[in-house]
């Protein structure tokens, strides 16, 4: 996404408005003065670490997408730690699943006013709790390692997005009827629209064994294939089409105030520039079932440890992190993986 800002190369006057109006649609939070100094200490090494958030917010225009709680609140639907290596040239995406149990730190709530630490709630309980810094301060203490930007996007922006680029391809060896997400698929090759693509990544009861584990095989899959369709379909060499997406992503993007304008969003994608989808190794954090309650689940470890002090040393995935990922539920052939 942060590559949809080089929209400047407009040129001249319509370049000015550009810049002007993306810089008006970025919300952000300032993470930084929320948080103070009581954090993990920043990478000296040129490596960062970006935490990446899917907000189930019904508020404006995400209405009723995908089906869901409507209850009001919003929460963490989706969330991915992004380590970018020292060198720029790729990337690991950890996927932590909502259900996780994890202690989450003193907050403070939308209001103002102090919620206590808890020692075991639900890692997307933290968004609902106390916002963005809320997430950043759990999801850093949970990780040992410190976020350097933080960015989330709604449901409607995302199926924007997804229209404004032309659409994705996915390919699912199984049938997928969700009555949840609305998501309705034959097994077969795929070109999907911003609604279908949202319901595709918010499945879960319409495939394999009903888990966010499944669900979140199925966002792995969705990122690549975005990837994909970006590099492929000559959008980035398209004005036009480019103001299109990021006009409608920067409505959706809110984001710590270090990245919120384009000048920051496009130094972040000249940085990230040479990382394309085999450059990214994705996996969801290794976890088991909480023996406090069968329907949640907890770190496995030492693995979970493994995993996080890897990237904190700037090291590739541990390989048997890699190798004991789930499977995809929309792919039955034998060893099937998206990582």
């Amino acid at each position: 996404m942060f590559a949809l800002a080089g929209v400047l190369v407009l040129g001249g006057a319509a370049a000015g408005y550009a810049y002007w109006k993306l810089n008006r649609n970025i919300k952000s939070v300032d993470i930084n003065a929320q948080l103070g100094t009581g954090r993990p200490p920043a990478a000296t090494d040129g490596s960062f670490n970006v935490l990446v958030l899917g907000s189930d917010s019904r508020g404006g225009s995400n209405g009723n997408l995908a089906g869901g709680n409507t209850d009001g609140t919003a929460r963490s639907d989706t969330a991915m730690v992004v380590h970018v290596n020292q060198n720029h040239t790729a990337g690991s995406v950890v996927s932590i699943p909502r259900d996780t149990l994890v202690p989450r730190p003193e907050c403070l709530s939308s209001s103002g006013k102090t919620v206590p630490a808890a020692k075991s709630v639900m890692y997307n309980s933290a968004f609902e709790t106390g916002g963005p810094a809320c997430a950043v301060k759990t999801t850093e203490q949970l990780t040992g390692m410190r976020m350097d930007h933080f960015v989330e996007i709604d449901f409607s922006g995302f199926a924007n997005f997804i229209d404004a680029i032309g659409g994705v391809d996915v390919t699912t060896t199984v049938k997928i009827k969700d009555k949840d997400s609305g998501l309705d698929l034959a097994a077969g090759h795929h070109h999907l629209g911003g609604t279908q693509a949202l319901a595709f990544v918010r499945t879960r009861h319409g495939v394999g064994d009903g888990s966010d584990l499944g669900r979140i095989e199925l966002q792995k899959q969705m990122v690549k294939s975005i990837m994909k369709q970006i590099g492929g379909t000559g959008l980035l060499s398209s004005p036009t089409r480019l103001w299109s997406v990021a006009d409608g992503l920067t409505g959706s993007l809110t984001t710590d105030s270090d990245l919120a304008s384009v000048d920051a969003l496009v130094g972040m994608a000249d940085t990230l520039r040479k990382i394309g989808p085999d450059d990214l190794t994705m996996v969801t954090l290794p976890v088991g079932t909480a023996p406090s309650d069968p329907n949640r689940v907890i770190p496995r470890q030492p693995q979970a440890d493994r995993l996080w002090e890897a990237l904190k040393a700037d090291q590739a995935v541990p390989r048997s992190i890699v190798a004991d990922q789930p499977a995809n539920p929309a792919d039955s052939s034998p060893g099937a993986k998206t990582g």
